[in-house]
């Protein structure tokens, strides 16, 4: 039975998670918060890289860990090559499904909605260079999302201004197809389909998952082989302020998981 380690600043990396749940209904999910340096936005490059390593560092002391997915953006971005090159388990991090936003769209233009800090990044321009050379692609950055995506974990609270932030960007571009470029956002995809029907709202945490399996898979070890029927469980970790368990625990039932919470042991 694999050990798998999501990891990101808040609850945005819960909505890879549950791909990862669903689809690897055997292997147990660390899922660690570094509610200590939320959002991650907010930091400069240098520590932000050697913050991600020091956490996942200490994740490794605290659980025999098989493989660590940074289910952020920013730090996917930024401290990839880091950990690769100084923590001893393969890395897996998230890229904005801009590929798949091309091949859906034919010739329609693309949004891509994100944080703040990521629409600014050469790396997406990078991306729509090389897999949307010919399409429009139009940007968008949000912090309220990021904080609507918290709260509706937190107090199952739904975003009411939604509608109105995203309203003039998406008829201004003629908008259909739209790239979740934030793992927060995903988790407000059932509020983003009712206030914009029309719209296909693109994010890739099940290719996530799926190359979690990949993975997994190619690792020389009983992890793959493994035929118990057990499911896995799911332990809530973070680093920083404890977070409302409690609240955790009612968004997690659908997941049909035991969920204990342990504060990281740095």
């Amino acid at each position: 039975m694999a050990n798998i380690l999501v990891f990101d600043s808040g609850v945005g990396g819960l909505s890879v998670a549950q791909h990862i749940a669903a689809q690897h209904r055997h292997a147990s999910i660390i899922y660690l918060m570094d509610r200590q340096y939320f959002p991650y936005g907010q930091l400069d490059d240098q520590r932000l890289c050697s913050r991600v390593l020091q956490l996942c560092q200490a994740a490794l002391a605290n659980w025999p860990i098989d493989l660590i997915v940074i289910a952020c953006n920013t730090a996917s971005t930024l401290a990839l090559p880091t950990l690769r090159a100084q923590l001893p388990v393969p890395i897996v991090g998230v890229v904005p499904a801009i590929k798949v936003a091309a091949e859906r769209a034919g010739s329609s233009p693309i949004g891509l909605l994100a944080t703040q800090a990521t629409v600014q990044r050469d790396y997406l321009s990078d991306l729509i260079a090389t897999h949307a050379p010919n399409h429009s692609v139009h940007r968008l950055g949000s912090a309220e999302l990021v904080q609507w995506s918290e709260q509706w974990v937190y107090q199952q609270h739904y975003a009411s201004g939604i509608h109105e932030l995203l309203s003039p960007w998406i008829n201004e571009h003629g908008l259909r197809h739209v790239v979740l470029g934030c793992t927060h956002f995903p988790l407000l995809t059932p509020q983003l389909q009712r206030d914009f029907p029309g719209v296909d709202w693109i994010d890739s945490g099940e290719a996530i998952a799926r190359r979690v399996g990949d993975v997994l898979a190619n690792q020389v070890t009983s992890i793959a082989k493994s035929d118990t029927t057990e499911v896995g469980s799911l332990c809530l970790s973070w680093a920083g302020e404890a977070p409302d368990h409690e609240a955790l625990r009612r968004f997690l039932v659908p997941w049909e998981r035991a969920v204990h919470c342990q504060p990281l042991q740095t």
